[in-house]
């Protein structure tokens, strides 16, 4: 798959991705439903960003990288 996120939005997912996990862990609700809710949202958003692609922008047809030059 083809890279499909910009600098920027890897930076606010990967930061979003450490608030969510962090909720998870802290949280006062049963274990099950920060795991379900907060922490596969974290996992998602952690590995977009780390990895620089979107499965919900390829499927969109959407990019934020800069267009290559050359």
């Amino acid at each position: 798959m083809k890279r499909n996120l910009g600098k920027m939005d890897r930076l606010f997912r990967g930061l979003g991705a450490l608030a969510l996990l962090a909720c998870a862990w802290a949280a006062p609700l049963p274990l099950a439903a920060r795991l379900a809710a907060l922490g596969a949202a974290g996992v998602y958003l952690l590995f977009t960003a780390l990895s620089g692609t979107c499965l919900g922008y390829a499927l969109m047809g959407r990019s934020t990288c800069p267009l290559p030059r050359g």
